[in-house]
């Protein structure tokens, strides 16, 4: 009688040789964090599979079963080490690291910091001309990059309270004319200063504007928004509507026109509206209303005649206005109660793009019979 055959045991190896047995815990920690994830490794196998596979027959567990075992000891001792881990991740870091990631790093700069200006401030809900001389600066490539921002630290940190401060203050004011926009904190609408410079000629690391945009969901969403820009020199402005949507949204903005496109062509031909937002027709050279410039396709888009009667519109590849605002506007006490008047016109432009992409045409056309 042949001497019966021994079961195989489980080996246990160090954490040096990247054991797939390793403790829960640890393999927990490593599943959990993104930096492990990017390497694609396979999560550790459970105990309760390997558990399984010791309760099988003594004839199943043969000779195949120990090569199996000595495969998977192997295996495991070929996996990264920690320290490869650690030195791939921190590159993928550097290739990704954002201007503000950069900013925060601890950069050694030699000069003397300049502070804070202490004349010249307004109370809470203003623009100071200090910001406007701020973002002037950093209009110049010789001043907007790193070291000089550092050195500038204090008179940014003032300038960005200041917009925040303006930014809450505003909110108030749209959400009264707009109930439909929520009064979410300054950081939601707010957009960052730091540039992405991957794919622009342009390399300096800093906007020369502060801007915030507000809509159902803040700054980001496929909503219809409206738009705050200061910069100097006359570079302020107030926009509404949608920017560039995307491929769903604006087929289902030529959708609505295609089937009735008189709601919108009424509100954007509104006297009070083509005061602000300028004439609602096509100007060569010149944005004005919803036209203009390269947000208009030289052709018909795929599927609509070129004869067809609203062409205009259906050219468009975005729907948004813009109204240019002086530094006197920008700077007055009542810049806010301003931009409330001219959100109050947008309004009905900003709703019935939203009704437009979050609504079929059917159902569009059932809301207006029962309104």
């Amino acid at each position: 009688m042949p001497p019966p055959r021994k079961r195989a045991r489980k080996v246990s190896t160090s954490p040096e040789e990247g054991s797939e047995y390793a403790s829960s815990s640890e393999s927990e920690v490593e599943s959990l964090n993104s930096e492990a994830l990017d390497d694609e490794t396979p999560p550790p196998a459970s105990q309760n599979s390997r558990a399984g596979k010791n309760s099988r027959s003594h004839t199943s567990r043969g000779k195949n079963a120990d090569k199996r075992e000595k495969k998977g000891a192997k295996s495991s001792i070929s996996k990264v080490s920690p320290s490869k881990k650690e030195a791939s991740s921190t590159k993928k870091r550097k290739r990704g690291a954002s201007s503000e990631e950069e900013d925060n790093s601890d950069t050694e700069v030699i000069g003397k910091i300049v502070q804070a200006p202490t004349t010249g401030r307004v109370p809470p809900g203003q623009i100071s001309q200090n910001t406007l001389d701020f973002l002037q600066k950093l209009k110049d490539p010789e001043y907007n990059d790193r070291e000089w921002f550092k050195l500038h630290e204090p008179v940014y940190r003032q300038a960005e309270k200041e917009w925040n401060d303006f930014v809450d203050a505003f909110t108030t004011t749209l959400t009264e004319v707009d109930d439909e926009i929520p009064h979410l904190p300054p950081k939601d609408v707010i957009h960052r200063i730091y540039r992405d410079v991957r794919f622009s000629n342009d390399k300096t690391p800093y906007k020369s504007n502060f801007s915030a945009s507000f809509s159902r969901t803040g700054r980001k969403g496929t909503f219809s928004h409206y738009h705050v820009s200061i910069s100097p020199n006359g570079g302020s402005f107030f926009a509404a509507g949608v920017w560039c949507p995307g491929k769903n949204e604006l087929d289902q903005i030529r959708s609505h026109l295609k089937r009735n496109a008189a709601p919108l062509r009424a509100l954007i031909s509104d006297p009070t509206f083509e005061s602000l937002f300028g004439p609602a027709k096509w100007s060569q050279g010149r944005r004005q209303n919803i036209f203009g410039r390269d947000d208009q396709l030289k052709v018909a888009p795929k599927g609509v005649a070129k004869d067809h009667p609203d062409i205009d519109l259906l050219k468009c590849r975005s729907y948004a206005v813009a109204h240019k605002l002086t530094d006197e506007q920008v700077l007055a006490a009542d810049f806010k109660e301003l931009l409330g008047v001219i959100a109050e016109t947008a309004k009905p432009f900003v709703r019935r793009l939203n009704l437009m992409m979050t609504l079929g045409p059917d159902e569009d056309t059932e809301e207006e019979a029962e309104s």
